[in-house]
């Protein structure tokens, strides 16, 4: 037999060897298997270490800084809205409600203008449209309707909802992100028209003082909770979240008290208890609407999706948490206080 030629591609050549020498393994760098201990260097120097990965995942996150004075201006919005919203239920009287729903459509307009530029829903100049007749149609059911209920709200916001969905559906770049843009858009409806609940309450029997106590609780919560993180925003959420939590527990806690307050200096049925119980679900509510509007910032900010208007995506949360926290308020002042 001839002998066979020899291969380039020897599998014991030289460089090979040394290559199934590395990868052996449970081999030590001092040429022994596994159980002579390694050398301090290299302990925890293998990459597929869990720990190793842990720390290398925590380095990547990102700590998002606390800008003091965006969260002075802040609360200054959220007191001034508070302060104007106030102001207009104590003015208005069985002959005065049209001043006072136009005060309310501001700051739905507001609204619109936040949350449409900050979410972006598909087809949002329709969507827009859409809110702002929707806003018109509540205040105006608001201040006409007999007997004063949330009845005509409901089905505005369900027939805006339909509404603002079907308009979405007209162009077909729009019609594939329906789908995703469902919560958005009922955010963006049911909030326009959950103002409004403020005239209504303005023409209860008690629903003035009501509105009083409850907008008080919710100024007071995003005021304190924003005040406090400007100077102490301790312990942290989350990196990629500017806020504490200290300051979102203060801000419920002051909210519940101020309330509390309020009700002890107010007529009957008012109690300081039930001030307090107001204040908690309206303070909480709003707390809660505020951190979440956080939330769905950095979603965006993390997913490319940053919003144009940088003035919107900061009124988010003030103006959410005063929306959000009406319908706990009439609910209360319903069949609670009656």
């Amino acid at each position: 037999m001839l002998p066979s030629a020899p291969r380039d591609n020897d599998s014991w050549d030289d460089d090979v060897s040394r290559e199934i020498a590395r990868s052996a393994p449970g081999r030590s760098s001092s040429g022994f298997y596994a159980g002579a201990p390694e050398p301090a260097s290299r302990i925890g120097a293998r990459g597929g270490d869990p720990v190793d990965e842990e720390e290398e995942i925590e380095e990547e996150i990102p700590v998002v800084p606390v800008r003091r004075q965006l969260s002075v201006a802040i609360a200054g919005f959220a007191g001034l809205l508070g302060t104007g919203l106030i102001l207009g239920a104590q003015t208005s009287g069985p002959d005065a409600r049209l001043p006072y729903a136009i005060v309310v459509f501001g700051v739905q307009l507001l609204y619109i203008l936040a949350f449409t530029m900050a979410i972006r829903p598909p087809a949002v100049g329709t969507v827009a449209g859409v809110c702002v007749a929707a806003a018109l149609a509540a205040d105006y059911l608001a201040v006409t309707s007999e007997p004063a209920g949330i009845l005509p709200l409901l089905l505005v916001a369900v027939g805006g909802f339909v509404v603002a969905v079907a308009g979405q559906f007209i162009r077909p770049d729009d019609r594939m992100h329906v789908r995703d843009a469902l919560s958005g858009t009922l955010l963006i409806v049911v909030g326009v028209v959950s103002f409004a609940q403020l005239i209504v309450l303005t023409r209860k029997p008690v629903g003035t003082q009501a509105v009083l106590v409850c907008l008080t609780a919710v100024a007071v919560a995003v005021l304190v909770a924003h005040l406090v993180d400007a100077f102490f925003p301790r312990p942290r959420i989350a990196p990629q979240v500017p806020r504490g939590a200290t300051g979102i527990i203060a801000g419920a806690m002051l909210g519940t008290f101020a309330a509390a307050g309020l009700g002890s200096v107010l007529v009957l049925p008012f109690t300081p208890a039930k001030g307090a119980l107001l204040g908690f679900v309206a303070a909480g509510v709003a707390g809660l609407v505020d951190l979440a509007v956080n939330y769905s910032e950095v979603g965006r900010r993390m997913a490319g999706d940053t919003p144009t208007f940088w003035v919107a995506r900061h009124m988010q949360g003030p103006l959410g948490a005063f929306a959000m926290a009406l319908p706990g308020a009439y609910v209360l002042t319903a069949f609670f206080l009656s």
